[in-house]
């Protein structure tokens, strides 16, 4: 077998491979003859069917079945006797495919780059760290309190805490601009929704009130002809309620599927969901904060266009699933987002796959077992019958294999923290299950 490798650019290979006529054509004689003795032809006994007879109805047809066999054979020879990695499937196209002749085809892929991780010492992590405390507990109570609350019109100047239902028209530099305007729009003022300034300059109006507020938009603000931008917003208050908070009754604590025990049995159990979730922020952000240094110290590599158009598809696909809502009411097509949106992103994960898969590989890293197992009985632990879900895990491949690759992502963020410079960044509950800005680990 012949051998031939060209670098078209960057990752991009053309291999040249070329197979002997023998291997093609003793193969489509071994199949014509096994075919000639199964094969059932009309005018023929099973078994008696002469070779001829079977090469031309079946030859062609078999000898392309062997060919595609063989060129995907030769293909997996050529790239390990190369020693070459490839990071997509190939595009082939036989160029010579004549009976009695070498067979001749081309195979363009993409590598995976050869690279040295950088060294591990010079990282510097801040590892975030807190607590849940009393007062926690309170206001995720209270938030829980604030999703049942029942809400009443009322006559009177708005507050904080209020919804006001609003007409508002936005204006830059004397013209409306585009999504600046709304009719009959319901906001809770305090919520931080809007843009800073605009809730705030609602508090004191009554209803039917009319009100011009100046803001100026973030600089990081999500249109970019907006961002740093003063404007000003025509605002009336069409109509304010005030929320009625549900009490702290067996009815409420009912609504959580606590059923007896009380207000102390209910703040328990909010504590037990909050360390959960605080626990998971917390490592999550650690594992953020790693794979970010790891990309900013490999941020010069190259990664595959296949995996980085894979990453895309990922992430188009995240956003479609956070459209449509947690029930799926609103499905969305992914392909409608258009991949510029998230070539960066992307093309981020992708190096950091690349830094990660090495790490595994020249530290020999292999998945615990029994971390494994300990993160399938945490995720099935908020279930009642815990022990069908491990088992349903352990049953599902592709949900085993997620697994397994987190935990393996895990043992490279312990590896890489054993090694970096880390320090303790004390922080308070809600900044810890805030995401940081900036999120490259991979999700599954």
């Amino acid at each position: 077998m012949q051998v031939s490798i060209e670098t078209t650019s960057g990752l991009e290979r053309k291999m040249t491979v070329g197979v002997p006529a023998e291997r093609i054509e003793n193969e489509v004689s071994e199949r014509l003859e096994k075919a000639s003795k199964t094969v059932r032809l009309d005018g023929f006994r099973k078994g008696k069917v002469p070779l001829n007879v079977v090469k031309q109805r079946f030859g062609v047809g078999i000898r392309q079945e062997v060919i595609g066999e063989v060129v995907r054979s030769c293909f997996f020879e050529a790239v390990t006797q190369e020693k070459i990695s490839p990071a997509s499937q190939p595009a082939i196209e036989p160029t010579k495919d004549e009976p009695g002749q070498d067979l001749e085809f081309v195979a363009t892929f993409e590598v995976l780059p050869e690279f040295d991780l950088a060294d591990m010492a010079t990282i510097e992590v801040a590892k975030p760290v807190a607590e849940v405390k009393e007062e926690d507990v309170t206001e995720m109570i209270d938030a829980l309190r604030k999703q049942h609350a029942t809400w009443a019109e009322v006559d009177r100047p708005a507050a904080l805490g209020d919804e006001a239902n609003i007409d508002y028209t936005g204006v830059k530099d004397g013209e409306e601009f585009e999504g600046g305007k709304a009719e009959g729009y319901p906001l809770e003022l305090g919520s931080g929704k809007a843009v800073p300034g605009f809730e705030e300059g609602i508090v004191g109006m009554s209803k039917g009130d009319e009100k011009v507020i100046p803001v100026t938009f973030p600089e990081n603000y999500h249109a970019e002809d907006l961002r740093g931008s003063s404007v000003e917003f025509t605002i009336k208050l069409n109509e304010l309620k005030e929320p009625t908070l549900p009490e702290l009754d067996n009815e409420f604590f009912a609504l959580f599927g606590l059923e007896a025990g009380g207000e102390e049995a209910f703040r328990s159990a909010v504590r037990q969901n909050m360390e959960r979730d605080l626990k998971n922020a917390l490592e999550g952000k650690t594992k953020s904060r790693v794979m970010e240094q790891l990309y900013k110290l490999h941020s010069d590599l190259e990664a595959p266009m296949a995996q980085v158009a894979n990453e895309v598809t990922g992430l188009k696909q995240q956003m479609a699933n956070k459209l449509a809502g947690a029930g799926g009411e609103n499905q969305f097509d992914p392909s409608l987002l258009p991949d510029d949106m998230f070539i960066d992103q992307a093309k981020r994960r992708a190096v950091v796959g690349l830094v990660v898969n090495e790490i595994v590989q020249s530290n020999e890293m292999d998945v615990d077992g029994a971390k494994v197992r300990a993160r399938i009985e945490e995720l099935a632990s908020t279930y009642e019958q815990s022990e069908d879900v491990v088992n349903y895990y352990y049953n599902s491949p592709e949900l085993l294999k997620g697994v397994e690759a987190n935990v393996l992502q895990d043992q490279v963020v312990d590896l890489v923290l054993s090694l970096a410079k880390v320090t303790e960044e004390e922080v308070g509950y809600q900044q810890a299950v805030a995401p940081d800005p900036e999120q490259v680990a991979a999700e599954s």
